[in-house]
Protein backbone atom coordinates (compact mmCIF):
# COMPACT_ATOMS: atom_id res chain seq x y z
CA UNK A 1 0.00 0.00 0.00
CA UNK A 2 1.03 3.90 -0.61
CA UNK A 3 1.44 5.48 2.72
CA UNK A 4 1.35 9.54 2.82
CA UNK A 5 4.01 10.35 5.60
CA UNK A 6 3.55 13.48 7.54
CA UNK A 7 5.88 15.64 7.73
CA UNK A 8 6.65 14.68 3.89
CA UNK A 9 10.21 14.55 4.29
CA UNK A 10 10.51 12.56 7.51
CA UNK A 11 13.35 10.29 6.64
CA UNK A 12 12.54 8.16 9.95
CA UNK A 13 9.05 7.94 9.11
CA UNK A 14 10.09 7.24 5.10
CA UNK A 15 11.86 4.45 6.41
CA UNK A 16 9.87 2.59 8.99
CA UNK A 17 7.45 2.53 6.22
CA UNK A 18 9.94 0.82 4.00
CA UNK A 19 10.51 -1.38 6.61
CA UNK A 20 7.24 -2.71 7.42
CA UNK A 21 6.39 -3.46 3.48
CA UNK A 22 4.56 -0.38 2.06
CA UNK A 23 5.53 2.35 -0.52
CA UNK A 24 6.14 5.78 1.52
CA UNK A 25 4.75 8.66 0.11
CA UNK A 26 7.43 11.71 0.82
CA UNK A 27 8.39 14.79 -0.32
CA UNK A 28 11.76 13.63 -1.86
CA UNK A 29 10.81 12.40 -5.17
CA UNK A 30 8.76 15.23 -6.41
CA UNK A 31 11.09 17.43 -5.53
CA UNK A 32 13.93 15.31 -7.03
CA UNK A 33 11.90 15.72 -10.45
CA UNK A 34 11.79 19.08 -9.79
CA UNK A 35 15.42 19.56 -9.56
CA UNK A 36 15.97 17.04 -12.31
CA UNK A 37 13.93 19.21 -15.04
CA UNK A 38 16.07 20.86 -17.51
CA UNK A 39 13.26 23.63 -17.98
CA UNK A 40 14.29 25.03 -14.57
CA UNK A 41 16.65 27.66 -14.95
CA UNK A 42 17.90 27.69 -11.01
CA UNK A 43 16.13 24.28 -9.38
CA UNK A 44 14.36 24.28 -7.05
CA UNK A 45 14.34 28.36 -6.62
CA UNK A 46 11.96 28.14 -9.61
CA UNK A 47 8.80 26.81 -10.18
CA UNK A 48 6.77 26.10 -13.64
CA UNK A 49 3.31 27.33 -14.18
CA UNK A 50 1.89 23.63 -13.84
CA UNK A 51 3.03 24.50 -10.42
CA UNK A 52 1.05 26.78 -9.77
CA UNK A 53 -1.94 25.72 -11.50
CA UNK A 54 -1.55 22.16 -9.28
CA UNK A 55 -1.23 24.49 -6.35
CA UNK A 56 -4.53 26.46 -7.42
CA UNK A 57 -6.39 23.10 -7.07
CA UNK A 58 -5.77 22.69 -3.20
CA UNK A 59 -5.59 26.45 -1.99
CA UNK A 60 -7.41 29.99 -3.22
CA UNK A 61 -5.34 32.11 -4.89
CA UNK A 62 -5.29 33.89 -1.50
CA UNK A 63 -3.48 31.36 0.50
CA UNK A 64 -0.12 32.55 1.27
CA UNK A 65 2.17 31.05 -2.33
CA UNK A 66 4.76 29.15 0.17
CA UNK A 67 1.33 27.17 0.91
CA UNK A 68 0.16 26.29 -2.18
CA UNK A 69 3.63 25.82 -3.49
CA UNK A 70 3.69 22.72 -0.70
CA UNK A 71 0.34 21.79 -1.62
CA UNK A 72 1.26 21.41 -5.29
CA UNK A 73 3.77 18.90 -4.14
CA UNK A 74 2.00 17.13 -1.21
CA UNK A 75 -1.19 17.36 -2.86
CA UNK A 76 -1.09 14.69 -5.43
CA UNK A 77 0.65 12.23 -3.03
CA UNK A 78 -2.51 12.68 -0.59
CA UNK A 79 -4.79 11.78 -3.61
CA UNK A 80 -2.57 8.64 -4.71
CA UNK A 81 -2.28 7.41 -0.99
CA UNK A 82 -3.75 4.45 0.49
CA UNK A 83 -3.10 5.58 4.34
CA UNK A 84 -1.26 7.85 6.22
CA UNK A 85 0.94 8.27 8.82
CA UNK A 86 0.82 11.65 10.90
CA UNK A 87 3.47 13.09 13.64
CA UNK A 88 2.39 16.26 15.48
CA UNK A 89 4.71 18.81 17.42
CA UNK A 90 7.82 17.26 16.01
CA UNK A 91 11.25 19.47 16.52
CA UNK A 92 12.25 21.38 13.25
CA UNK A 93 14.89 19.25 12.47
CA UNK A 94 12.57 16.21 11.83
CA UNK A 95 11.21 16.85 8.79
CA UNK A 96 9.37 20.29 6.86
CA UNK A 97 7.01 21.95 10.35
CA UNK A 98 7.91 25.52 9.76
CA UNK A 99 4.62 26.42 8.26
CA UNK A 100 1.58 24.89 10.39
CA UNK A 101 -1.11 26.60 7.88
CA UNK A 102 -0.12 23.74 5.66
CA UNK A 103 0.16 21.51 8.19
CA UNK A 104 -3.69 21.94 8.80
CA UNK A 105 -4.72 22.06 5.12
CA UNK A 106 -2.27 18.53 4.84
CA UNK A 107 -4.14 17.23 8.00
CA UNK A 108 -7.90 18.27 6.37
CA UNK A 109 -6.91 17.17 3.10
CA UNK A 110 -6.33 13.40 5.08
CA UNK A 111 -9.32 13.54 6.92
CA UNK A 112 -11.40 14.75 3.51
CA UNK A 113 -10.46 11.54 2.02
CA UNK A 114 -11.48 9.45 4.28
CA UNK A 115 -8.27 7.28 4.17
CA UNK A 116 -6.98 5.21 7.19
CA UNK A 117 -4.56 7.55 9.18
CA UNK A 118 -2.54 7.30 12.28
CA UNK A 119 -1.85 10.51 14.09
CA UNK A 120 0.94 9.87 16.29
CA UNK A 121 2.90 12.32 18.50
CA UNK A 122 6.91 13.18 18.43
CA UNK A 123 8.16 10.93 21.24
CA UNK A 124 9.97 13.05 24.18
CA UNK A 125 11.96 9.85 25.44
CA UNK A 126 13.33 6.03 24.79
CA UNK A 127 10.15 4.72 25.98
CA UNK A 128 7.71 6.76 23.95
CA UNK A 129 9.74 6.57 21.11
CA UNK A 130 9.14 2.43 21.58
CA UNK A 131 5.44 2.80 21.73
CA UNK A 132 5.30 5.62 18.62
CA UNK A 133 7.22 2.86 16.49
CA UNK A 134 4.85 -0.16 17.69
CA UNK A 135 1.72 2.07 17.01
CA UNK A 136 2.89 2.71 13.69
CA UNK A 137 4.19 -1.06 13.24
CA UNK A 138 0.49 -2.45 14.42
CA UNK A 139 -1.27 0.23 11.78
CA UNK A 140 0.77 -1.08 8.94
CA UNK A 141 0.24 -4.51 9.68
CA UNK A 142 -3.32 -3.96 10.25
CA UNK A 143 -3.33 -2.56 6.45
CA UNK A 144 -2.65 -5.91 5.04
Amino acid sequence: MKIFIDPPNSLILFDLVERFGHEPLGAMAPIQERIDMTEMDMPPMNVTLDDVIKGLKYAGIEVPSGIRGRLALWGPLIEEADAAIIMLDPPFNFGCVGCERSNEMVRYMIRRRGIPSLTVTYPEDEEEAKSVVGQIKEFLEGLK
